[in-house]
């Protein structure tokens, strides 16, 4: 599901020009695409099935919890079927009144949907280039929305500095929490082991930034 792009492309999808990206950065735009899919939507039968069929990951420094994130997402996407993947979903984050979980920046942040988080994200989105495609229904806070960001700032090749910039200032201070909540909510089969992937890559992503920082 595309949520974002160029706000003069609002048609099409972008595509990275030049040299392609290193493998490591083409990982993480992987795990941020996915991540997004997931959360934006419900999985369909041919992403289960290619969840339940993938490899599992190999840190060179042994079992990581992002491997095991990995590995445990796959073992689940096996045994659930499809409409029960799909009814959790619905389950959890669409409501007519509150959905069990609301996975946007601005309720952690500020305590209401709408709030002044979300008004300065689209003044970064701006600055970036960046901007909600018309009829998508979640809000640029949503959580899915901000890894769908994070995937564009990478395969758009910015700076290590302004990925680092937007990940901290909108998903970093609040990912925990939200996860954590999705994590223990009721019914949460699947997207319990979805919350585990994406905290342990988070958690990835915060300690590379800080590197990457220490050694500028």
């Amino acid at each position: 599901m595309q949520q974002f792009g160029n706000q003069q492309e609002q048609q099409t999808t972008f595509v990275a020009v030049g040299m392609p990206l290193p493998q490591e950065d083409q990982a993480r735009a992987n795990i941020y695409g996915l991540l997004a899919r997931l959360l934006l939507a419900p999985p369909d039968a041919g992403l289960l099935d290619s969840l339940a069929a993938s490899d599992a990951l190999v840190s060179e420094s042994g079992a990581q919890p992002l491997d095991v994130a990995w590995d445990q997402l796959s073992v689940t996407a096996r045994l659930l079927p499809t409409d029960h993947v799909i009814g959790e979903y619905n389950d959890l984050f669409v409501s007519t009144a509150a959905p069990r979980v609301s996975p946007h920046g601005s309720i952690y942040l500020a305590g209401f949907l709408h709030e002044k988080p979300l008004v300065l994200l689209r003044a970064d989105l701006a600055k970036l280039g960046l901007g909600r495609r018309a009829g998508v229904r979640e809000t640029e806070d949503h959580l899915g929305a901000l890894c769908e960001t994070m995937r564009q700032l990478i395969s758009r090749k910015r700076t290590v500095d302004d990925q680092h910039a937007f990940f901290d200032k909108h998903i970093g201070s609040w990912y925990v929490a939200c996860l954590h909540h999705l994590r223990r909510a009721e019914g949460a089969q699947f997207y319990a082991r979805v919350a585990d992937l994406a905290e342990a890559f988070f958690s990835l992503e915060q300690q590379a930034f800080q590197v990457a920082e220490d050694d500028a």
